[in-house]
C-alpha cells in the first residue's frame, strides 16, 4: 500500500508530543499531510473523521497513563479503518502502560495501528533547578523520528489486506494502572513579573486559566502540563506547590540517565 497522504494527529500541551508526530511525518514523506490539533480547549475545534492515507496519532504520559484529556479528545474523531502510527511520549521516567492505552483506543475509534513508538519528551516539571529531560526532543531524537516514520512507511508496503493484519503488540498490562493524579494544585502567577500578556491563557489546554484584575487558575481544571509555565517569557508562572516540587526534584534525581526511543513494528 503506498502513502500519499498523512493525518498528522496529537495533543501536546509543551510540544514536544507535537515536534516527535511532525518527525515521524518528515520519515514518512507523504506529498499531502493533514493536521488535527486536539491541544486547545475542546470547544474551540469539531470532530473529524479520518479516511485514508496513514494516520500519525501522538500523546503524551502522565504518569505511565495517557491524559484523560486526550483520551477523551480522541474519542471524537473517526478512523474509519486508517492505519495508524502510533507514538507516546514520555519524560524520561517510564511509559509503562500509556502505548498499550493509545493502541486500545486508537483501534476503538476505527484505526488501525500497524507501528508503536515510546520517545522522550522534557517532562513537564523540568525546569532550571530540576532539569528532566531538558531539551528533548533532541537532534537525535527526531532523527530517530524520522527513521521510524520511513521503516513504518515500509511495513505498510509490504502488508497485505486489512483483514490480515494482525493485531500490533506493545508493551503494557491490562487493566492500566492507577494513576491518582494530583488534584487541587496548579502552577501559580507571581502578579509583580506578570506584563499580563495573556500567552498563558491561550496555552491552557483546558481553559482553566482566567485573565482579570489579576491571573486566576481553576486547579480543578488544571492538568499540570505546565504549558503556561514553560510558554512565559517573564517567568511570572511558576510551580510553587510544595507537592508539585516534591515530585519535579524525586524525578531530577533519580532519571537523570538518558532513555533512548523504542520502536514497535
Amino acid at each position: 500500500m503506498d502513502i500519499d497522504r498523512t493525518t498528522q494527529l496529537y495533543f501536546s500541551p509543551t510540544h514536544t508530543t507535537r515536534k516527535i508526530v511532525e518527525a515521524i511525518a518528515r520519515g514518512i514523506g507523504a506529498a499531502e499531510s493533514d493536521r488535527i490539533d486536539l491541544t486547545p480547549p475542546s470547544g474551540t475545534w469539531q470532530p473529524a473523521a479520518v479516511i485514508g492515507g496513514l494516520a500519525i496519532i501522538g500523546a503524551p504520559v502522565y504518569g505511565g497513563r495517557l491524559p484523560a484529556e486526550a483520551i477523551s479528545r480522541l474519542r471524537r474523531i473517526s478512523g474509519n479503518g486508517t492505519p495508524a502510527v502510533i507514538v507516546a511520549v514520555y519524560g524520561n521516567r517510564a511509559y509503562e502502560d500509556a502505548l498499550l492505552e493509545l493502541r486500545d483506543v486508537a483501534r476503538e475509534i476505527g484505526f488501525a495501528p500497524i507501528a508503536a513508538g515510546a520517545f522522550i519528551g522534557e517532562h513537564s516539571y523540568s525546569g532550571a533547578a530540576t532539569p528532566i529531560a531538558a531539551g528533548r526532543p533532541d537532534a537525535a531524537d527526531l532523527q530517530l523520528a524520522e527513521e521510524f516514520g520511513t521503516a513504518a512507511r515500509e511495513k505498510l508496503r509490504r502488508l497485505g489486506p486489512a483483514a490480515e493484519w494482525p493485531l500490533l503488540p506493545v508493551p503494557g498490562t491490562f487493566p492500566y494502572k492507577e494513576w491518582p493524579g494530583l488534584a487541587g494544585i496548579a502552577p501559580l502567577t507571581r502578579e509583580a513579573s506578570c506584563v499580563r500578556c495573556g500567552v498563558c491563557v491561550a496555552a491552557c489546554p483546558t481553559a482553566a486559566i482566567t485573565l482579570g484584575e489579576t491571573v486566576t487558575t481553576d486547579a480543578e481544571r488544571c492538568i499540570k502540563c505546565c504549558a503556561c509555565v514553560k510558554s512565559c517569557a517573564p517567568a511570572a508562572r511558576l510551580m510553587d506547590n510544595p507537592r508539585l516540587q516534591q515530585v519535579a526534584e524525586m524525578l531530577s534525581a533519580n532519571c537523570r540517565e538518558r532513555k533512548e526511543p523504542e520502536t514497535f513494528l
